[in-house]
């Protein structure tokens, strides 16, 4: 299915409604989808306007695949979406507290360190993402020049 999906311009912006169209989604489930992903987090500007970047739209359609294509539930998407960043990033072994020195993390805890861990893995992605889009440009320059 994500074939037929029309391909992506080479814009550095795109509406809520010009990512309905691209990914065959409607707006408010665009909406609904961002309270859900944490990593889908478009830019707003004037009158809460959302501005998707490239990577997002991409993000978005990947999202599409697992609910629509793949039969998942929102959380065990969003389970999948994580686990697909947590693989580009290993998690280091010293990266948390050591649980010998500090003791068992209570429940809380645990859930802090999760939404840490999301937020460090979406950084991740937008890291590689704002590489790629560069290379991309690099390639772009290197084709016209």
């Amino acid at each position: 299915m994500e074939n037929s999906l029309p391909p992506i311009p080479a814009k550095r912006y795109f509406t809520i409604g010009e990512v309905g169209e691209l990914c065959c989604v409607k707006p408010h489930v665009l909406r609904y989808w961002e309270q859900e992903f944490t990593q889908l987090r478009p830019m707003k500007r004037r009158g809460n306007r959302r501005y998707y970047q490239h990577h997002e739209v991409l993000m978005v359609r990947r999202i599409r695949g697992l609910l629509y294509e793949q039969g998942f539930t929102i959380s065990g998407a969003r389970n999948k979406m994580l686990e697909s960043i947590t693989e580009e990033r290993p998690l280091k072994s010293d990266s948390l507290a050591d649980e010998a020195h500090f003791g068992a993390l209570d429940a809380s805890g645990a859930a802090i360190v999760d939404s840490l861990e999301g937020v460090h893995a979406a950084q991740d992605f937008l890291s590689a993402s704002v590489r790629n889009e560069l290379l991309q440009i690099r390639d772009l320059l290197a084709e016209a020049g």
